[in-house]
């Protein structure tokens, strides 16, 4: 059973989920908030860091003094430094005055370093001595300055890479990295997308006066399946898109789908295929129509090498290739739920066909997958030829010829 505080933590900052990663995430920032130590949250962009470093402030001694956030990839390089140390009067062009700094002003609070990672190497060597021994001192002036302040930074850059590649400093890396809390990514949370869209949509319900959208089943199987390369951001942002555009609000996954970016779609295969079922939301059927994609991308690269085959043995003026069945056939594909893999050589493909026939619980012909395919993008995308030949990534007349040869008119 989840903690009552770590229930009471996600009320108040408004954290929705129930994911195994996003508790302990939780229950790290408020075990580590009451000490001084220097916290690194890590993440992807999107997955939600912004609200753990309020968490280790709200909890810890210093939750009376000032809380400041400082995006530090939104600064300019010239600036950073005035921004985060201060100036003198006449530091720098512009500088009509002395200035003091976020590590002045939040002295005796907490200062957030929002993506960390693309702080400059001279401005890293500032930082690393604050958190070293509390002193820093501001651009154009030679007096060293104290502060007390407890550093929160947050990156989605690999920093470790960023090292390796001379861009980060490896003493300030473990500096910071006292304690770190990793947030994991949208696509690691299960049913969390799910109550993260009910969310979304019932505030842009309420903000556009409109009755909130909701998912049918294999919507929200598709939804639970997408990889959410964009995280918590970008499943905020869809369902924004789909509660203004769409006028029906029962969506289902032939609408959803218009706003999956299509390249993204294709990850879902190791992710359905790897799945062992249970709670997850993925059913065979879901994987069905992934194996159709991939069987007719399959035969469309089939044609092709054997065209380039047939192209290059004209040349050297040998016979051309000739199937081993019949020209009037297809070979037959053997879509099960459970997926064999031959052990003998390519050219005995046949055999390992004939031989998985007792697990099977559907044989289609090329033709036949080739067919179903053509008819579900036609279906997903209302009849409209140049989308679904898009969606097939063939030409609109090779779709138009396939169309009339299997009488999908």
């Amino acid at each position: 059973m989840v903690k009552a505080e770590i229930q009471n933590i996600k009320l108040r900052f408004g954290i929705i989920g129930n994911a195994e990663g996003l508790n302990r995430a939780i229950d790290i920032a408020m075990q580590v908030a009451p000490t001084d130590l220097s916290v690194l949250i890590t993440g992807e962009s999107g997955v939600g860091k912004e609200s753990f470093p309020q968490i280790v402030h709200l909890f810890s001694r210093r939750k009376h003094g000032k809380y400041i956030a400082v995006n530090c990839g939104a600064i300019p390089e010239g600036t950073i430094d005035s921004e985060l140390f201060g100036h003198e009067k006449g530091a720098f062009t512009g500088a009509i005055g002395d200035r003091n700094g976020y590590f002045a002003e939040a002295n005796g609070g907490t200062i957030f370093l929002d993506e960390v990672g693309e702080l400059p190497l001279s401005t890293q060597a500032r930082l690393l001595r604050v958190l070293e021994s509390g002193e820093y001192i501001k651009v154009g002036s030679s007096k060293v300055q104290k502060t007390d302040v407890r550093i929160v930074a947050a990156t989605n850059v690999n920093l470790t890479q960023a090292i390796a590649e001379g861009r980060f400093r490896e003493d300030l890396y473990y500096r910071l990295n006292t304690v770190p809390i990793k947030i994991p990514p949208l696509r690691e949370r299960g049913n969390d997308i799910a109550l993260l869209f009910r969310k979304f949509a019932s505030d842009f319900a309420e903000k556009y006066r409109m009755p909130a959208v909701q998912l049918t089943e294999d919507a929200r199987n598709m939804l639970v399946s997408y990889p959410w390369p964009g995280n918590v951001r970008q499943l905020k942002n869809i369902t924004e898109q789909i509660s203004v555009i769409e006028t029906h609000r029962e969506i289902n996954a032939a609408i959803l789908q218009n706003y999956l970016p299509a390249q993204q779609m294709d990850n879902r295969l190791p992710m359905l295929f790897g799945a062992k079922g249970g709670g997850n939301g993925r059913t065979f059927e879901s994987e069905r129509e992934i194996l159709y994609q991939v069987l007719f991308d399959m035969r469309r690269d089939m044609t092709e090498l054997k065209s380039l085959v047939n192209t290059l043995m004209a040349e050297r003026g040998e016979p051309g290739y000739t199937p081993t069945y019949p020209a009037t056939t297809s070979p037959t594909i053997n879509i099960s739920p459970v997926i064999h893999t031959p052990s003998t050589p390519l050219s005995h493909a046949d055999d390992d066909i004939q031989d998985t026939e007792e697990y099977v619980e559907e044989t289609l012909s090329l033709d036949e997958v080739e067919k179903e395919m053509i008819r579900k993008a036609l279906e997903r995308h209302h009849g409209r030829r140049k989308n679904a030949a898009k969606d097939l990534k063939i030409s609109e007349r090779t779709l138009y010829r396939k169309i009339k040869e299997y009488g999908l008119e």
